[in-house]
């Protein structure tokens, strides 16, 4: 399995873009991280440069929703950085609101960020990919791809089940015939700055654990993988498998 040195992450001034990027940091890889708070971004290129001081890290601002700005900032990373080895497609919204309650607006631009944003995403990666004849993508989705969900999930679970099935058909359409490799994560409860706001959970891990086991699942570079695997494994069978009104009761 070829070591992957130069990183694009997407969605690196928070969260779980944030933790991968400090994890892949001390794993000494070259990163490319972009989100819209450059000022977060300075600060993370800052801190990690210091902490490592053969890492090499570039950093620009993106709005994942500019679809033409995705592209030229991947091509700038790409430039360079002289090649793209893995890009970590990882902005995401996490907004909602019932189907039929007056709000739309949110809907769409959760449908809009974690949807038609991360085709765009996957599009700028496998040009440059498909150039190269390598690389390696990977989709960051939920495991709330596993079943349509009610209430204020609805919107989100069904962006992250197409994103998944999305980056199934890029896998399906590269594998056997080049060496680019595809692999769609399924993250359960992972501490963030979004998370932190809601009620804790027993099952939700602190977010260094979490970006951790995310990384490792990356390094191995699976089709897909539950992080953490113990007990996500397990649940996202019973979500696929349960009746819906038992899924229902608990999502």
């Amino acid at each position: 399995m070829p070591k992957r040195q130069s990183i694009l992450i997407t969605g690196a001034s928070s969260g779980l873009g944030e933790g991968m990027a400090r994890e892949f940091a001390a794993k000494g890889r070259h990163l490319a991280l972009c989100a819209r708070r450059t000022d977060r971004l300075l600060a993370l290129k800052a801190e990690l440069e210091a902490k490592h001081p053969g890492v090499r890290i570039s950093v620009r601002a993106l709005d994942v929703n500019d679809h033409v700005q995705v592209f030229e900032v991947f091509r700038a990373f790409k430039d360079e950085f002289g090649t793209l080895d893995r890009v970590i497609v990882n902005a995401g919204l996490g907004k909602g609101q019932p189907i039929g309650k007056g709000r739309f607006d949110a809907n769409l631009q959760t449908a809009q960020t974690n949807f038609i944003a991360a085709l765009a995403q996957c599009e700028a990666a496998m040009e440059i990919f498909r150039a190269q004849n390598n690389g390696h993508l990977v989709g960051i989705s939920s495991m709330s791809a596993m079943r349509g969900l009610g209430r204020n999930l609805t919107t989100y679970a069904a962006t992250k089940a197409g994103f998944a099935a999305l980056l199934e058909g890029i896998r399906a359409d590269v594998m056997g015939r080049t060496p680019i490799v595809v692999t769609t994560i399924f993250p359960g409860y992972i501490e963030t700055e979004l998370s932190s706001k809601s009620a804790k959970t027993p099952l939700m891990v602190d977010t260094q654990s979490g970006c951790r086991a995310l990384v490792a699942a990356i390094e191995r570079e699976p089709a897909t993988a539950c992080v953490p695997r113990w007990p996500w494994a397990a649940i996202a069978w019973y979500m696929r498998f349960a009746p819906l009104s038992w899924v229902a009761k608990v999502s």
